[in-house]
């Protein structure tokens, strides 16, 4: 009798402390999930001067941009703003070694440097790779600068569609589509492109271009004609870069500095702050909860990406890049 009693007694105390740890471990997920939002929310959304300083004196601020650009640059875009409206900012150091990106991105970004431009000095300094869309961002700029190896250059517009009918066909598989329109599943993964559906794409490739093109024209002050002599997809070395006009001065992130100061009436060697990145405690603290979360849940067997914040940089629609 008095056994029976300890077990369910024993069996009782343990259910509750077996519960008391699931509403923990509930409530453990819970709090990460939150707090890695939180983090990069902030992360990619605010703007930082030197780690969140404010500087009350005359001052340059440089941007990073280095390797692919994605589609969301809000957080360049908005440092950029940020930095126009400070009156202690008195130019623009824009350091990029990029191959290009999201024709978007690159258009986003382009029209907050030409805004930042139209008040304050702003230039450019290429380092190993400036091209198509990164080439694209240094348009607006005053002086551009390149290294004689920098390749740059490469105007144009991609786009490109994976096609698997072929592998489909051989293992049996047949997908039925349903769509509202002829051109409405161009491109699909599916089946090939119908000449119909092909000039439709070329068109909208086309139209990119012609607007990068313009942005080419207006950024060098180059007539229409030549600029489309240029760009034909091809990149060129900064050597050649110069002799077509593409860019301004052979010569590194240190004579771009030494212009911009002279540009902005700044003597001496002016303090220069970088913008637009992300706060390094933010990030680690993201990861680290998100890490933590991510490890509860897939005990729990649940999906984490389902819930914790994505960092990957996404690249949607076409393409302005330059592919070796």
């Amino acid at each position: 009798m008095s056994s029976g009693v300890d077990e369910t007694v024993a069996y009782s105390v343990q259910k509750r402390r077996l519960r008391r740890w699931r509403i923990g471990a509930i409530a453990a997920v819970a709090v990460s999930i939150m707090i890695a939002g939180r983090y990069g929310q902030q992360s990619r959304s605010e703007s930082l001067y030197s780690g969140g300083r404010i500087i009350n004196t005359p001052h340059l601020v440089q941007l990073k941009v280095h390797g692919m650009i994605g589609s969301d640059v809000s957080r360049w875009t908005k440092a950029l703003a940020d930095a126009g409206k400070d009156s202690n900012v008195k130019g623009l150091l824009l350091d990029i070694d990029s191959p290009g990106g999201a024709v978007t991105g690159g258009e986003e970004l382009h029209d907050a440097v030409e805004r930042f431009a139209h008040n304050k000095p702003v230039v450019a300094t290429m380092r190993g790779m400036g091209a198509s869309a990164g080439y694209m961002i240094a348009l607006p700029s005053k002086r551009i600068f390149a290294e004689r190896s920098t390749l740059t250059g490469s105007i144009g517009v991609l786009m490109e569609a994976p096609e698997f009918s072929g592998v489909l066909n051989k293992i049996g598989v047949n997908v039925q589509e349903l769509v509202s329109g002829p051109l409405k599943g161009q491109p699909s993964l599916t089946k090939p492109i119908s000449p119909e559906g092909h000039v439709m794409l070329q068109g909208v490739v086309s139209n990119l271009y012609d607007q990068f093109v313009t942005m080419v024209v207006t950024g060098r002050h180059m007539p229409e004609e030549k600029v489309r002599s240029l760009a034909d997809g091809r990149p060129y070395t900064g050597e050649q870069a110069l002799k077509v006009g593409l860019i301004d001065n052979i010569g590194g992130k240190e004579d771009a500095q030494n212009w911009l100061s002279k540009a902005a009436g700044l003597s001496g060697e002016p303090k220069i702050v970088t913008i637009g990145e992300e706060h390094k405690t933010f990030s680690l603290k993201r990861r680290i909860f998100g890490w933590f979360g991510g490890r509860v849940m897939s005990w729990l067997g649940l999906d984490a990406d389902i819930f914790l914040p994505q960092t990957r940089a996404a690249i949607d629609g076409a393409v302005s890049i330059w592919k070796p």
